[in-house]
């Protein structure tokens, strides 16, 4: 894929929107047949997901998934996994048909991506606050082959939490990998409760320049917005990237958004028709 270097027209913005829409209801499908997941943590990366996949700023080949010059994304919040499946089937990875096998023996759609059975994915994630340090190593061997590929590495909020994030952060600073890019999905909820209770979200991009990356803010939902963001992350050459993108846990479906009671919990089936109509 040529990576796009031009603002959205408003033609291609308002099919990236649609495909938003489509992606956010395959989530929902894919998690009720399997009767668990994590559905809203994955509704709240939607947008960042589209806008990097199909708004021509992540470089990458189907057919050749392990094509040394592709960019590389790394979703370390591996437990919102339905959506990585879901956009790395829509991108050609593979058919679309095995999406209905997430989590059922035998089945590649692990709950949590596994890169040893499934094309398209970078790394195994799934035990939090691993995602930068592997980001970094990708960052830093292509520093060390000579090549240009960018890593994406999307964080959730609650994760951040984690000391290793913040052992990465520092080391990319140092190093000044200027193709290295943390996106914090800040949706504002963990598995228990808000963030809130544990850290300050207020403090984010201050506790980020403070470890030396340049810090950009978004709301994670303006499609347009998060493309622009994401370009000029794309083109920094400065050091390491982070985007904080302001976003709502289980977004597009009333019932869920902001309820952290649903954080790993499938739509019921007689609930599911209901969500799928806000999404139409």
């Amino acid at each position: 894929m040529t990576v796009i270097e031009t603002r959205l027209t408003p033609d291609r913005l308002e099919e990236l929107e649609s495909l938003a829409r489509r992606l956010r209801r395959t989530v929902l499908i894919m998690t009720t047949e399997a009767g668990s997941g994590h559905p809203t943590s994955s509704l709240s990366a939607v947008e960042i997901m589209v806008a990097l996949y199909f708004g021509g700023l992540l470089r990458y080949d189907p057919a050749r998934p392990d094509w040394p010059d592709r960019d590389r994304f790394i979703l370390s919040k591996g437990h919102a996994a339905p959506i990585l499946y879901a956009v790395l089937a829509e991108a050609g990875y593979f058919a679309k048909d095995l999406l209905r096998t997430l989590r059922k023996l035998g089945s590649p759609l692990e709950g949590h991506p596994n890169m040893r059975r499934l094309p398209g994915v970078e790394a195994s994630t799934g035990s939090l606050g691993q995602g930068l340090s592997i980001g970094l190593g990708h960052a830093l061997a292509a520093r060390l082959d000579g090549r240009d590929y960018h890593v994406f590495v999307l964080l959730g909020d609650g994760e951040i939490e984690e000391g290793q994030v913040w052992e990465a952060a520092m080391a990319a600073a140092h190093w000044r990998v200027s193709n290295l890019v943390a996106i914090v999905d800040h949706n504002g909820y963990q598995q228990t409760g808000p963030v809130a209770a544990v850290t300050d979200p207020r403090e984010y991009a201050m506790k980020w320049r403070a470890f030396g990356w340049h810090v950009e803010e978004v709301n994670g939902h303006d499609l347009e917005a998060v493309h622009e963001v994401l370009r000029f992350a794309r083109a920094y050459r400065d050091g390491p990237v982070c985007i904080i993108a302001h976003t709502v846990k289980g977004k597009g479906v009333s019932f869920l958004e902001r309820d952290f009671t649903w954080h790993g919990r499938a739509v019921p089936r007689d609930r599911l028709e209901r969500a799928l109509e806000e999404l139409a």
